[in-house]
């Protein structure tokens, strides 16, 4: 919701647009950070209970971000919120892992992701259209009282609802034990430091969209949260189509087929082609990225049967670490004048990720396939 009105705030609140864009890593480093204490949390004092908590600090938050009037005041409510945000989405993929058996997973990620996605969509879309009209304060305003109601609503829901006991009473040697078993496990080398690179060359550029886009003549907030939205709409074809193609295709030719795809998109991207075809080029990077992360994320789902929430934190974590540096990577290149080379260079990065989980990630006992 953020990224469509970086040039918005920039002016608004007298700092760079350079300045603006950091509100991404604002957000993202604290998130990365916390991640692993979040997971922890999660399976051994309750996903749900975690996830609700979250959810409402994140929602007050953003309405503290819709009246203040200093950007430095922004900048340190999207560090809190980015502190306790990784308490949703990641301990939802956890559940996820603890309710549903590893055959079935990647599907029920798959419909996870259409659901998240379908609110990357609608967030950066709308908040780009609230933008035009409202500026930025009433993106935070509509979607920190929306996110309000959806905290108070999923209190009453959730109370009650079973899930998987935690293994073990909670103590340090406990957490230390999962951790050192989480990294015992070869695959988790591979599945996190191939999200980091994820989050670096792909999510760091999306704080640019709207500065690449007004570099181009095309200053609407609409329509860079448009942009951004069909990376999330390539995103949600590929949820819906994750059934068939689990089906049809082996894992490790997904997991290829996503990096090529998304390398191919961030290529095109550099090229800056009219806006409306970086809607098409933008469907793409989603469609490739989400094919070759949701295989990743089946993985991480399967390091460790006993502590699945410091599994799925580790890799949030790592991702968001990535996503984090990002920006500022590519706000070095757009300061020197290389961002498109820098671009470039991400594709290469995602081809080498992509081959690299199509060759050395497989599950438990599961035979190498062609």
């Amino acid at each position: 919701m953020v990224d469509p009105v970086v040039p918005q705030i920039a002016a608004d609140l007298a700092v760079d647009v350079g300045t603006a864009a950091l509100l991404s890593t604002a957000f993202t480093l604290p998130y990365a950070l916390m991640q692993p204490v979040l997971g922890t949390y999660g399976d051994f004092f309750g996903k749900t209970r975690l996830m609700n908590l979250s959810l409402l600090f994140v929602s007050i938050t953003a309405l503290i971000c819709a009246v203040a009037t200093s950007f430095s005041l922004v900048f340190a409510m999207r560090v809190a919120a980015g502190l306790v945000a990784g308490g949703v989405f990641p301990v939802a993929m956890a559940l996820v892992g603890d309710l549903v058996p590893v055959h079935q997973r990647q599907v029920m990620i798959g419909r996870l992701l259409a659901v998240g996605l379908t609110g990357n969509v609608v967030g950066a879309a709308i908040a780009g259209v609230i933008g035009d009209f409202l500026g930025w304060r009433g993106i935070f305003a509509v979607i920190g009282a929306f996110g309000l109601i959806i905290a108070i609503v999923a209190f009453s829901a959730f109370r009650g609802y079973p899930t998987v006991a935690p293994s073990a009473p909670f103590n340090r040697a406990s957490v230390i034990q999962s951790f050192r078993g989480i990294f015992n496990e070869p695959r988790a080398k591979i599945c996190f430091g191939s999200v980091f690179f994820e989050g670096i060359f792909i999510h760091g550029i999306f704080p640019y969209v709207a500065i690449l886009l007004l570099a181009a003549g095309e200053a609407r907030a609409s329509i860079a949260g448009l942009v951004i939205a069909a990376f999330g709409f390539g995103g949600v074809i590929y949820s819906l189509s994750v059934p068939a193609l689990v089906g049809r295709f082996a894992e490790p030719r997904l997991m290829l087929t996503g990096g090529i795809l998304a390398a191919i998109a961030l290529g095109l991207a550099a090229v800056h082609f009219p806006w409306y075809a970086q809607i098409g080029v933008f469907a793409l990077f989603g469609f490739g990225f989400y094919l070759m992360h949701g295989c990743i994320q089946v993985h991480v789902t399967d390091l460790s049967p006993t502590a699945r929430g410091a599994a799925a934190s580790l890799h949030s974590s790592f991702f968001f670490a990535g996503q984090a540096t990002g920006p500022v990577l590519y706000g070095i290149g757009y300061a020197h004048g290389s961002l498109e080379w820098l671009m470039l260079l991400g594709a290469v990065v995602i081809i080498v990720i992509a081959v690299i989980c199509a060759r050395f990630l497989r599950h438990r006992n599961a035979s190498p396939e062609p």
